[in-house]
């Protein structure tokens, strides 16, 4: 997938005023760079932080939010108090800050000086001062911010800030994100459906329909060079099952074809996310399995199957927000319950379009199944066991009528206590938090989606990130969750987000 961090910023904004003088001030913008230039040497943050002139009046901070809402290369502002920088001058930047802010509270000094410290050291050294009133201000204005405590040497505050910028570039993918649908939602599938109109809205997503015939002529207008290259490359990554490159290389040349096809199509138009349905393959001969499988993790792109153009949405997400670091995300859906004491799991799979993004226990294998759906040609797929990571993530979207609502399970991937030999997809078993019992009856309870995106490359504070940046409701389950805490607090989202919706 392209770099989505390359060309990306986070501006940096420093709060003072003039009050305390010019040596003070010279004195911040020393030390302020000193942080920002320790910050960025950590590594632990993927997009470069930029130290803006320090904040000193109420026209100024303006300028400064107005400059980084409209400039497509900052993705978030980072807000710093050095001193006590009155909060009512920033009343009018906030108003028009329209990226992700995060309110750092950190100071320069690690340790209070204790025999020498004087008035000038407190004047410039106040941080816990003037980010308090910063703080203020940015909750009487019903803000959403990330909070980020601590000395700014200490790996944990450059973290967070890391995994925040993550969520950041997620928000940005969603802003500038195009999901392209060959055909209709599933028949008769209600948590599938949703508000596209809305989508736009609240994401900046934009979701449309192209035609399965013009889909068809893009794999039509496939070279033949262009497939023999990807089956080069499905050799490389694979284990090929020895019939596709004998008896059944005309299946194995047609699923290349179609991948072909789904990204030069994709690529012409923009989009970076796409869903199929199996129901509307028009004269397709397979419904795309290794092709649809392999969109997030050689491209990058948001896949999912049967309309469910939310869950390609997440994958999408996902894959952005993971980028550079192990694993990733597919598409994923629950099946099948494991009760035995002491092993409850949940297996999930899909018909064909688990991605070897998420990680394999073994070298995925690239094999040929009858499907008994859709009325097509044998499908080629990658047949694989997600290997094991722990504090993964499923998440969902459900459209609740007037919002949307993100359902997050943390969740152990776990290896399968049997072989599974016989089952011709990918696959992934996990045990969720707190246990299956709690998960699945508040799953339910929430009405999340059966559709889920798996992230074993970014945990729950990202997402947890991306849904205060998009403010949209997520309701998480996790090793402390119960389930008369969490349906009460399904009961106060609602009638929150009912009232902030009523705005």
């Amino acid at each position: 997938m392209e770099n989505p961090f390359e060309g990306k910023e986070i501006w940096f904004g420093v709060g003072s005023q003039d009050l305390y003088g010019e040596d003070t001030l010279r004195q911040v913008a020393v030390q302020s760079t000193e942080i920002v230039d320790e910050l960025n040497k950590t590594g632990k943050i993927p997009v470069k932080l930029i130290l803006k002139p320090t904040l000193k009046s109420s026209d100024a901070i303006k300028q400064f939010m107005t400059k980084a809402s409209s400039n497509p290369a900052c993705i978030g502002v980072v807000a710093w108090m050095h001193t006590f920088s009155p909060a009512k001058m920033w009343i009018r930047g906030l108003e028009v800050l329209t990226k992700p802010l995060l309110q750092l509270n950190t100071q320069h000094h690690f340790e209070i000086p204790w025999d020498t410290i004087d008035m000038d050291f407190m004047n410039l050294n106040q941080a816990a001062h003037g980010d308090r009133e910063f703080g203020y201000i940015l909750s009487r204005l019903g803000i959403a911010r990330k909070i980020v405590v601590g000395h700014y040497t200490d790996p944990q505050v450059a973290e967070q800030i890391g995994i925040w910028a993550r969520a950041c570039v997620g928000w940005d993918a969603a802003q500038n994100m195009r999901v392209m649908r060959w055909g209709d939602n599933m028949r008769n599938v209600a948590v599938t459906e949703g508000d596209k109109t809305e989508a736009e809205r609240v994401f900046g997503t934009q979701v449309n329909t192209w035609s399965v015939n013009e889909l068809v002529s893009y794999v039509d207008k496939v070279k033949d060079d262009q497939v023999k290259m990807l089956i080069e490359d499905y050799k490389s990554q694979y284990d090929l099952a020895p019939e596709l490159l004998d008896a059944r290389y005309d299946s194995l040349y047609t699923a290349a074809k179609e991948e072909a096809g789904l990204v030069n199509m994709m690529n012409d138009y923009g989009a970076t996310a796409a869903v199929d349905n199996f129901e509307d393959l028009g004269s397709l001969s397979q419904l795309p399995g290794v092709g649809a499988q392999r969109l997030p993790s050689e491209h990058g792109f948001g896949f999912s199957a049967e309309g469910d153009w939310k869950t390609s949405m997440l994958v999408r997400i996902g894959a952005v927000m993971g980028a550079g670091l192990e694993g990733g995300a597919s598409l994923m859906e629950d099946y099948s319950y494991n009760f035995v004491p002491g092993h409850e799991a949940i297996l999930g799979s899909h018909m064909l379009e688990v991605s070897p993004s998420v990680g394999s226990i073994n070298k995925p294998r690239l094999e040929i199944h009858p499907l008994g759906i859709g009325n097509k040609a044998d499908p080629v797929r990658l047949v694989f066991t997600v290997a094991p990571h722990k504090d993964a993530v499923v998440i969902s979207m459900a459209d609740m009528r007037e919002r949307f609502r993100l359902v997050m399970n943390v969740a152990d991937v776990v290896p399968p206590d049997g072989s599974l030999r016989v089952l011709p997809t990918a696959r992934a078993l996990w045990k969720p938090q707190p246990s299956l019992k709690v998960s699945a009856e508040c799953w339910l309870r929430s009405g999340a989606a059966h559709h889920t995106c798996m992230t074993t490359s970014v945990g729950r504070e990202a997402w947890e990130d991306f849904a205060r940046i998009a403010g949209v409701e997520l309701a998480t389950i996790d090793e402390h969750t119960t389930p008369e805490r969490f349906e009460k607090d399904l009961m106060m989202e609602e009638i929150y987000h009912r009232l902030e919706n009523q705005h």
